[in-house]
């Protein structure tokens, strides 16, 4: 354990020394006696706040730190490097968060984002509410002002009252005041962030915690190690009984996995549901690869088709929300009759928040998953080949007239030429993590480019929102040390661009392309004032971000060519250099808002 000493100093009292005795005392006896005697007891041995919180996380298993440093952590980001931890840092506190959630993702250990006091703390706010909706185990730390001085608003620097901020915004948030309390709330912390439905937890830890002292071996006795932080929750038999019965009845069943069933990492699991079964399956984005997706039960060729002739629908790890329709109206052909739903979810309130779900199944996909395969013996009867047989005629249809489009070299590219190269290369590296975000290049790549393995795909998630691009691809390979593959739209790109700075000063294995099609959406837009402004979608035409990598010592790339791209990404993922390719894309491809058109409000005036 990492400590501090402090001196005890031995003295003798001028009392003791002049007490009379029977014997004559002569002036150099005297002078002796005042003397400072000599004591042998241990010097006592102190920690203080910035190690007891270092040896916390340590205690936890937790070696890694995403951050910013400055006042007054920035001493804590040097104590954590020095004592083994890995700490990255970032250029701004967003896209650390946004790292730290993605690691939570990856690896069932809450990411740690360390940020300093009130705008860096509401930076890291972000990612963290954004991890707190996608269910990503996270721990935002931040220091902040004294409570005195926030509780009277005397001005303190960069004062703000950041628990009360952060409590509507995520699962829990916790402050400690006490060094002899720091054990308790990271072991709070990491519980509340694993446990049930994972989530964004915040903890807060003002200045003057850091340099508090206290006896050593009381710190090593304050620290916890948390125990089965997230206990599996075994499924009532009733309720597996109901599912299988309703699944047994079914005509046209499917399941429909999503990101919960792939942070569970019950993968072998759920694919022998799947395959036992012989049902089909539909991944939503961040499950693809849970089993290939070139995997013959395969519907996502067929997605439209299933959603809305399906009588039974399985969801292992998905949510009836704005990504599936709410499971209602025209996606699942309401007006046909309503669906069956069997939903696996920990949280017992997400159930019937949509629509009515048949047979609930309550408990951690891992034991719930264990616990239907149970009741999947050989005598299982496979899905009739009327519903089996159609979706495959509509897949072979359609990956038929996809292929034609994926051949084809249009000069520029486009999103499909780009997104073919891409998809050959994680074909021949399905180790590969892909990070995609943008509107355009997130719903093109989401359905061209295959996914071979689990936790492979890393993109915007329930919020849709972008941003997290160079967070979650800096995490991806930091706790991986897998190559990556960053799909990025150029507007995307823009809102952590800087973050290439990060990933060449750490000299990691990323790969960013750029889908440069100059704007958001496209860049054809007219400013219809006639003035010289351009329109609010347009970017600088032909800009080379590539240069900027090149800035920093990455490889930087051009590419206007289907060939050029295909060199360079080769390259890149067989070099593990820090990469940015500039995909020049024709500037009038791509649709307002992508698939989500719809969402966007139009106005009904006329002029």
């Amino acid at each position: 354990m990492s400590s501090v000493r402090t001196d005890k100093e031995a003295s003798t009292t001028l009392d003791d020394a002049l007490k009379p005795t029977s014997r004559a005392v002569d002036g150099d006896a005297v002078v002796r006696a005042l003397k400072p005697v000599a004591d042998d007891t241990p010097e006592a041995e102190t920690t203080d706040g910035f190690h007891l919180v270092i040896d916390a996380l340590k205690l936890n298993d937790i070696d890694t730190i995403f951050g910013l440093p400055g006042i007054p952590i920035t001493d804590l980001t040097r104590m954590a490097q020095a004592e083994g931890m890995r700490v990255i840092s970032f250029r701004h506190e967003q896209h650390a968060g946004n790292a730290a959630a993605a690691a939570g993702f990856l690896t069932q250990k809450p990411g740690i984002c360390l940020t300093v006091s009130a705008p860096g703390f509401l930076n890291g706010l972000t990612a963290l509410a954004n991890a707190t909706t996608n269910c990503f185990p996270m721990i935002l730390i931040s220091g902040s002002s004294e409570r005195e001085i926030v509780d009277l608003q005397q001005g303190d620097y960069e004062e703000m009252d950041q628990l009360a901020i952060a409590k509507p915004l995520c699962k829990a948030a916790f402050r400690v005041l006490h060094a002899e309390d720091i054990g308790v709330g990271i072991a709070r912390a990491i519980r509340s962030a694993l446990s049930g439905r994972p989530g964004g937890v915040y903890l807060d830890l003002p200045a003057k915690l850091f340099a508090q002292t206290m006896d050593a071996a009381k710190g090593k006795a304050s620290l916890i190690k948390v125990v089965d932080p997230a206990p599996r929750q075994i499924p009532a038999p009733d309720a597996v009984k109901r599912a299988l019965d309703l699944l047994k009845g079914a005509k046209k069943p499917l399941i429909l996995l999503g990101k919960g069933a792939a942070y569970a990492q019950a993968d072998a699991d759920i694919r022998a549901l799947v395959e036992k079964t012989g049902i089909p399956y539909l991944p939503m984005s961040m499950a693809k690869g849970l089993l290939p997706d070139t995997h013959a039960q395969s519907a996502a060729a067929a997605r439209s088709y299933v959603l809305q002739e399906a009588d039974v629908v399985l969801l292992i790890g998905a949510r009836l929300n704005w990504l599936l329709s709410h499971g209602k109206g025209k996606t699942w052909a309401e007006d046909k009759g309503a669906k069956q739903f069997i939903q696996i979810d920990i949280a017992p309130t997400e159930i019937d928040s949509n629509v009515a779900i048949a047979a609930p199944v309550i408990g951690d996909i891992g034991s719930c998953v264990a616990a239907l395969l149970g009741g999947i013996d050989a005598k299982w009867a496979k899905p009739p080949t009327e519903w089996t047989g159609a979706i495959a005629e509509r897949k072979d249809k359609n990956l038929s007239k996809m292929a034609v489009t994926l051949a084809a070299r249009p000069s520029p590219m486009n999103f499909h030429s780009a997104l073919s190269v891409i998809r050959d290369q994680v074909k021949a590296r399905p180790d590969a993590i892909v990070v995609n975000e943008g509107a355009n290049t997130l719903d093109f790549a989401r359905s061209i480019v295959d996914m071979y393995e689990p936790r492979k795909r890393l993109d915007v998630g329930t919020w849709g929102i972008m941003g997290i691009g160079m967070g979650f691809a800096v995490a991806a390979a930091v706790v991986t040390d897998k190559p990556v593959i960053a799909i990025e739209g150029d507007s995307a790109f823009g809102f952590s661009g800087m973050e290439v700075e990060t990933i060449c000063r750490y000299n990691l294995p990323i790969c960013i392309i750029v889908f440069n099609n100059n704007g958001v959406y496209r860049g054809t837009d007219v400013n219809a004032s006639g003035t010289a402004d351009v329109a609010p979608t347009v970017f600088v035409k032909n800009a080379r971000y590539d240069k900027l990598m090149e800035a920093f010592g990455g490889v930087g790339v051009n590419a206007t060519t289907a060939d050029e791209l295909q060199k360079a990404l080769t390259e890149a993922v067989a070099s593990r250099r820090p990469t940015l390719i500039n995909a020049v894309i024709d500037e009038t491809a791509g649709t307002e808002s992508g698939r989500i058109t719809s969402l966007n409000p139009a106005t009904a005036k006329k002029k």
